[in-house]
């Protein structure tokens, strides 16, 4: 199958991942991103869009250009997040809390409340969110993370009963430790909260897993494309861990 896709934080990391894979499998690609130089390194033949997903005005915006565009959407990653402060939770300040929740919660529920609308009038599609492992067992240090990829968790099994009648299918990726600048970011502030070096943190995450390792974009990307396919046509309402197989999320070092 083939269609098209719009891929929120879509020009960086696991989000030009999932571009670059539905790309390669014949979707028309459609990437949102804050960031205007990443966005200018994408394909010319991906279409863009300059947005803040927190931003409702901007979100609802870009859906009604999509569907002048497209005349439809097929698939929607909401994808978007941020890591969020690394600290214990009476450290957190409240501003630190409602921004982490603000882009990665708000932002798939802003995305998800003006796709589906488009997904129920073709009676088929899929919506597919990136949340975490954090969002299946909780980090210490990291309380806005992990409430907000739970409550993502939630809004995706929702999504996936309010959906199905019409045909439209919603599952939730949970990546685990994933290479990349943003887990670069989370191991040095996490190394210095806790009086390690970043390589004990490394060593520390990568323990945790059964198969001893961090999982790369792609791992993540081939996980998009599959649940967006026929392949997956009766997978609905599923919370899919690609991580390597967590098995200890706080392994003490």
């Amino acid at each position: 199958m083939s269609g098209r896709v719009l891929i929120t934080a879509g020009a960086s990391g696991v989000g030009r991942a999932m571009a670059e894979a539905f790309d390669a499998a014949g979707w028309q690609v459609w990437v949102a991103d804050v960031d205007p130089q990443r966005l200018a390194d994408c394909p010319s033949d991906w279409m863009t869009a300059e947005v803040d997903v927190s931003d409702e005005s901007a979100v609802a915006g870009m859906f009604e250009a999509i569907d002048a565009k497209w005349g439809g959407l097929d698939a929607l990653c909401a994808n978007a997040g941020i890591a969020g402060p690394t600290a214990l939770v009476e450290d957190v300040s409240l501003t630190d809390w409602k921004n982490c929740l603000s882009v990665n919660l708000e932002g798939a529920f802003l995305c998800a409340k003006h796709a589906t609308p488009m997904l129920k009038r073709q009676g088929r599609g899929a919506v597919l969110i990136t949340a975490s492992t954090a969002g299946q067992y909780g980090y210490p240090n990291r309380a806005p993370y992990a409430a907000a990829k739970w409550g993502m968790v939630g809004l995706g099994k929702t999504l996936a009963m309010e959906l199905g009648p019409h045909g439209v299918r919603c599952n939730v990726i949970c990546p685990g430790s994933v290479e990349g600048p943003r887990m670069e970011g989370v191991l040095q502030r996490e190394a210095a909260a806790k009086g390690m070096t970043r390589d004990q943190v490394y060593a520390g995450y990568a323990s945790g897993t059964s198969m001893g390792r961090f999982v790369e974009a792609q791992d993540i990307a081939n996980m998009a494309v599959f649940l967006a396919s026929d392949a997956a046509r009766l997978v609905s309402g599923q919370v899919i861990a690609v991580d390597g197989h967590t098995v200890n999320p706080d392994p003490k070092l």
